[in-house]
């Protein structure tokens, strides 16, 4: 008889390494320095989900570490090979979408001379150990780590699934109190096995659990219950259904806890074990019961943080979605389309719901004789402040455009305002120290019968011009300052400037807020630049110039790759590529014209089908508004004529002796009739050069005059005046549809 201990020749085969690993009940995984895989035991292939094939040249990230552990994994790296020993929690998908925690050590290997050429990592299931203790810990850690990261209800409800099953369960339901009514938020099993209809309630279904039944328990006591054993125990069950379903699976046991937070119940937490899967223990415990009551506590809290910020984000949302225009107008030559999305947030921001909503606006405004106004603006900062001031700026904005003047005046009566509307602030001297809101805006008229678009620009990012495969920014000669830092003594005249530019037919302007390109860092922590991120825009937006205006906003929103930063607001348009109805001519201000005016609007109208009521009334009106412009003529003063003189400037006592300079100014006035056809509108309008705008006097009983413009504003849809540099035009509208 051999001494205890000795060994035949076929037992000392069986010490050789790789047989006493491919038994081990631990995974087992060599890596070489630059951490692809030198070698990976049976049961590493059982842990990490991975066929067994062969595992050289790949990289240890292969195993299924998850993405956001993958900074850690590079940090174990470092540290084992500069000789030190790593301990701790991952994060593992396996190939099936399950999620497990691993709890790895990872120490280095030595060559016999001692130098480290790669990595030795042994990982087992955590909580499936006998150190389950020292696992709790950790894998508390990891469960609110993943939680702090949601701020949404669903997506909460689903990471908490996902790290349950099937690490920790077979079965995990989750039901939320939506006001009395328990309702089952998630239904999540192991192995993609879905309940059979009839039998356990789908996601949305009421949850009523009978009395005496150990949810209800846990619900009333406001404790975590546990059913070690069902073959021990016997409860009422939901539904005949549900009982038959539970011996079909084989329900061995159960815990449920309560989700509670600042005393209030939000629902409950159901997890079970059945013979669907082959666990080494198919019973839960009083440690397991302990350790579920303790993720049942972070659960309701990030649910409850949820729940908050929801309601926060949807009361924001609408706030600033009701300072937005609710819907555009229908204009004739020019398709519009907008765009508005609030940032996403981040808990690392630190400002909570104010990362959701800011001061970006858009709008679209009808002026006179169909042009319209094209506004984009971002005022600076987050949260409800910046929302209430834009929502003020708007305001102001469409006001001051009723005035129909000119793009550089409207931007500097809104430089005012916005010092208006700054809060007021005093020094410990109880100087005034209100500091205004800086703000970038850009407000564009745009005329689509002669596309000549007039714009000025308050420090705001140019619009992209898409035209012939070419996407480019608009060409502003004068970017002013933003609204609100212009300094004190310098007047807005000298800052804002107007420019002219006229688009090419079927031409696409897209404005935008500079949340559409700052995105924030990509997971190498590197910040494009602003030409870089403008560049892929361009690049994308350059194969869209022919598409449709919602197309262009779509693409134009996804064209940058990362999550924005900042609230972001598109607004794109394109203009007609057909030439619109237009007639125009110049009478010399003399009643005689008046029928002359007249015939040539009821022409206009028979060509454009203009129907016969609408044109009638049309001609109508076209005779009141030229007969107050002759009649006023008269006694209007001297146009505004640019005098040329040739040669040398003469002195001033000699200036005005130029020959034929009496002949010029005491010539023959005149006005501009100007007709123009849209979809379902027509529009007058009369250019003359009196500076005077016309108002609506209420005529006496014997009057003879008086009564033109009161007619004008009772048959009129719209009516109105504007400045030109000429003198002034007066504007109507008359639907081409009968009332």
């Amino acid at each position: 008889m051999k001494r205890w201990g000795d060994l035949s020749q076929d037992g000392t085969d069986q010490l050789a390494a790789a047989s006493v690993l491919d038994h081990a009940d631990m995974a087992v995984v060599v890596t070489d320095r630059f951490s692809n895989l030198l070698y990976w035991n049976p049961f590493a292939e059982k842990l990490f989900g991975r066929p067994g094939k062969s595992a050289r040249d790949a990289s240890v990230l292969s195993l299924g570490i998850m993405e956001k552990d993958h900074p850690q994994a590079i940090e174990l790296a470092k540290h084992v090979l500069k000789g030190g020993v790593w301990e701790g929690t991952v994060d593992v998908k396996r190939p099936d979408g399950t999620i497990v925690y691993v709890r790895a050590q990872a120490v280095p290997l030595r060559h016999p001379s001692g130098s480290v050429t790669g990595i030795v990592i042994s990982a087992r299931e955590a909580l499936r150990s006998n150190e389950r203790e020292k696992d709790r810990f950790g894998l508390l850690e990891r469960i609110g780590e993943r939680l702090a990261g949601s701020l949404y209800v669903e997506e909460t409800l689903k990471r908490v699934a996902e790290m349950l099953v099937p690490q920790f369960a077979d079965h995990c339901f989750i039901e939320l109190m939506e006001g009395d009514r328990l309702v089952r938020r998630i239904s999540q099993h192991v192995q993609s096995w879905e309940p059979p209809p009839g039998t356990w309630k789908p996601v949305g279904a009421e949850i009523r659990y009978p009395v005496g039944h150990y949810a209800e328990a846990a619900m009333r006591r406001q404790e975590t219950i546990l059913v070690d054993d069902f073959a021990s125990n016997n409860f009422p069950a939901p539904s005949e259904g549900s009982a038959r379903l539970c011996g079909e699976v084989g329900m061995n046991s159960a815990i449920v806890a309560p989700l509670s937070v600042r005393g209030e119940t939000l629902g409950l937490m159901y997890l079970g074990l059945s013979n669907l899967t082959e666990r080494r223990s198919p019973h839960y415990d009083a440690f397991d019961r302990d350790f579920v009551g303790a993720i049942a506590t972070r659960v309701a809290l990030a649910i409850d943080n949820a729940l908050l910020f929801e309601e926060e984000r949807h009361t924001a949302e609408s706030f600033q979605k009701h300072l937005l225009p609710r819907a555009l107008p229908q204009l004739d030559g020019l398709q519009i389309a907008v765009r508005y999305y609030p940032a996403a947030p981040l808990v690392s921001h630190g400002q909570g719901i104010q990362t959701q909503v800011g001061g970006d606006w858009y709008d679209v405004i009808p002026l006179s004789a169909g042009r319209v106004g094209i506004v984009i603006g971002d005022v600076e900062g987050r949260g409800a402040k910046a929302a209430a001031i834009m929502g003020q700026l708007r305001a102001a904005l469409r006001a001051f455009a009723q005035d129909d003047k000119s793009p550089a005046d409207i931007l500097a009566r809104l430089d005012e305002w916005t010092r208006i509307i700054a809060t007021p602030e005093r020094d410990d001297s109880g100087t005034d120290v209100s500091v205004p809101p800086i703000v970038t805006c850009q407000y564009l008229v745009y005329d689509a019968w002669s596309r000549q678009l007039s714009f000025a620009n308050a420090g705001h990012a140019p619009p992209l011009l898409l035209t012939d495969g070419q996407c480019v920014e608009l060409d502003i000669e004068e970017v002013g300052q933003p609204l609100g830092v212009r300094a004190k003594g310098l007047h807005a005249d000298l800052v804002y400037k107007e420019e002219t530019r006229t688009l090419p037919p079927g031409a696409a302007l897209l404005l935008y807020t500079d949340g559409l390109v700052d995105r924030r860092p990509n997971r190498h922590g590197r910040m494009p630049t602003d030409a870089e991120t403008l560049g892929v825009l361009c690049e994308k937006l350059s194969k869209m110039t022919d598409a449709e205006v919602e197309r262009i906003a779509d693409v134009a929103t996804v064209a940058v790759p990362g999550e924005i930063d900042d609230d972001m607001a598109i607004l794109v348009v394109r203009s007609s590529d057909h030439e619109l109805d237009v007639e125009e001519r110049t009478f010399p201000a003399q009643p005689i014209m008046v029928g002359e005016a007249r015939r040539m609007a009821s022409e206009a109208f028979a060509d454009w089908n203009v129907p016969e009521e609408r044109a009638e009334l049309a001609c109508l009106l076209v005779s009141e508004v030229v007969t107050n412009v002759v009649l006023h003529a008269s006694t209007a003063s001297i146009p505004r004529r640019e005098l040329v003189v040739e040669g040398p400037p003469l002195p001033f006592e000699e200036s005005w002796d130029v020959p034929g300079f009496e002949d010029e100014v005491a010539g023959d006035k005149e006005f501009t009739l100007r007709l123009r056809r849209g979809g379902e509108s027509v529009w007058v309008e009369v250019f003359d050069q009196d500076l005077r705008l016309p108002r609506i006097r209420s005529a006496g009983e014997n009057d003879e005059g008086g009564r033109g413009l009161y007619l004008v504003d009772q048959l009129a849809k719209r009516w109105g005046s504007r400045p030109t540099r000429e003198g002034k035009a007066v504007w109507f509208e008359i639907p081409t549809r009968s009332r």
